[in-house]
């Protein structure tokens, strides 16, 4: 799996790219902030991700964990989705 990072309105958006499914993914959290403006996108996420596994929702079940950069520079297990 190949990790880069993409500029969305000057935000980060962490991506990697699988070989295996030749898809995209990329970090949920990452997207939340250039969404939402979120002081702390962490947060965030976590509060609407236990509402939408309350009300069933599917997208969390989608939702894979893989290993990205942090910014330690480490590599950190993080909610992900592909664009389908």
């Amino acid at each position: 799996m190949d990790t880069q990072i993409k500029l969305f309105e000057n935000k980060k958006v962490r991506t990697l790219w699988d070989k295996e499914t030749e898809e995209w993914f990329f970090s949920v959290v990452d997207v939340v902030a250039v969404l939402t403006d979120s002081p702390n996108p962490n947060n965030y996420w976590k509060v609407l991700k236990n509402r939408l596994k309350k009300e069933g929702s599917q997208l969390v079940t989608n939702c894979n964990q893989l290993k990205m950069p942090a910014a330690d520079g480490k590599m950190y297990k993080t909610d992900c989705m592909n664009v389908a």
